[in-house]
């Protein structure tokens, strides 16, 4: 069993504390969330029926800004997950170096059997019962697992009700109603540009390397997508769906369209049907695991071929895999940094919302660009100063700037 996502965290913040050198109590306050929320959510089923649910918000931190964090509709939304979640939101916004604190939430449903009306209806009685306790300056959610969009639209709508029309409420929403350009692509674009950061240092590029992307919804396609556009050979790529090689590189346009005509990958004409669990451990120069965690375990990681691996999910490597990678000189680039062009581009769209003015989707990819290139400077400086691994430099990074915010701000009165 893959440690869970809550004890991996707590372990790289430990880690992380020792070589900063944190006192202890300040250590101790920094993981107990600042605020954790329970709801009741009770909606009539179209059938007329009740039905009840369980709604989650944990508020991490919010010693840098207002909190953030995505809402998923998943059947396992756990405790100890979202509260893993919510803390990896925290060091994850202080990395990138934008002013928020960390924040995640959910509902216990399985979304694709509840129909649009239901959603809707279970979207804004969480909405109610949470209302007074987020806001623009407090705490900002957006989409995740299960959720989307629409689902973000809901919430506004929900919210503004109580509040005045408040934009800045929630981000990952729709164009018409102030979501930003190139939100969308985010995640993916930021994956990317943080895979440029890391070949750069080693004297590579991406049109030179073969690459393996494991899950193929948002943030999978865009990666694959920007990859291909910049001349990378992407030889294997799969989703719940299936899986498909080509040793000559996928058409990624082309699967694009196939996927969106037919809704799955199996029966790609332009390549073969190959076994999903055998992607990870596939012959490749970077492998990039964009669906859910636990994915690399003590089990798999000694067959990994690959020689970087790009954290495009949140917690996909296992402490365990960790180690055994870390040995074989795999380079792991983590995924506090690696997927932090979604919240990067939430934040824009929250200025922009706040502002009342919206920016050209060219200077979002611009902007884009600087931060994840600045914050990987920035993770190299702590890795050499620290002398430690990716993962650590970007949790040292992370961490020490909440912790000298908490302290500059008087934790202790």
């Amino acid at each position: 069993m893959a440690m869970n996502a809550l004890a991996a965290t707590n372990r790289n913040f430990r880690h992380a504390a020792r070589i900063l050198g944190l006192d202890s109590k300040l250590e101790r306050s920094l993981l107990i969330p600042f605020r954790e929320i329970k709801v009741e959510c009770t909606i009539p089923k179209d059938d007329g029926t009740l039905v009840s649910y369980v709604g989650f918000r944990v508020q991490h931190d919010n010693a840098r800004g207002p909190m953030k964090g995505g809402i998923r509709y998943h059947p396992e939304v756990d405790p100890d997950e979202v509260n893993a979640l919510a803390q990896l939101m925290t060091w994850k916004t202080a990395v990138a170096d934008i002013p928020y604190g960390g924040a995640k939430g959910g509902i216990g449903c399985t979304p694709r059997e509840l129909s649009t009306s239901e959603l809707e209806r279970l979207t804004r009685v969480f909405t109610q019962k949470i209302h007074d306790l987020i806001g623009v300056n407090t705490d900002v959610p957006a989409p995740d697992m299960g959720t989307n969009a629409q689902t973000m639209a809901w919430i506004l709508d929900e919210y503004s009700k109580f509040h005045g029309h408040s934009p800045a409420i929630v981000t990952g929403k729709p164009i018409d109603l102030g979501g930003s350009l190139g939100r969308e692509a985010a995640t993916g674009r930021g994956v990317v540009f943080a895979t440029e950061a890391l070949l750069n240092e080693y004297g590579k590029s991406i049109k030179d390397l073969t690459f393996v992307v494991q899950g193929f919804g948002n943030v999978g396609s865009w990666a694959a997508r920007l990859i291909h556009e910049r001349g990378g050979k992407i030889i294997a790529v799969n989703d719940i769906t299936g899986a498909i090689k080509n040793l000559n590189g996928i058409d990624i346009p082309a699967l694009l369209k196939f996927k969106e005509d037919t809704g799955n990958l199996k029966g790609f004409p332009g390549g073969d049907s190959t076994d999903p669990d055998e992607l990870l451990t596939h012959e490749c120069d970077v492998l990039i695991p964009c669906a859910l965690g636990g994915v690399l375990n003590r089990e798999n990681a000694p067959d990994v071929k690959a020689k970087f691996i790009i954290e495009a999910a949140n917690h996909p490597t296992d402490p365990e895999a960790d180690e055994i990678l870390s040995k074989k000189g795999v380079i792991i680039l983590p995924d506090i940094y690696a997927n932090a062009g979604g919240v990067i581009v939430s934040y824009f769209e929250w200025v922009q919302n706040i502002q009342g003015f919206m920016w050209e989707e060219e200077k979002v990819n611009h902007e884009l660009q600087r931060y994840m290139t600045r914050a990987f400077q920035n993770i190299k400086s702590m890795c050499q100063s620290h002398n430690c691994n990716l993962r650590m430099g970007a949790f040292t990074l992370g961490v020490n700037r909440v912790a000298r915010a908490t302290l500059l701000r008087g934790w202790e009165a």
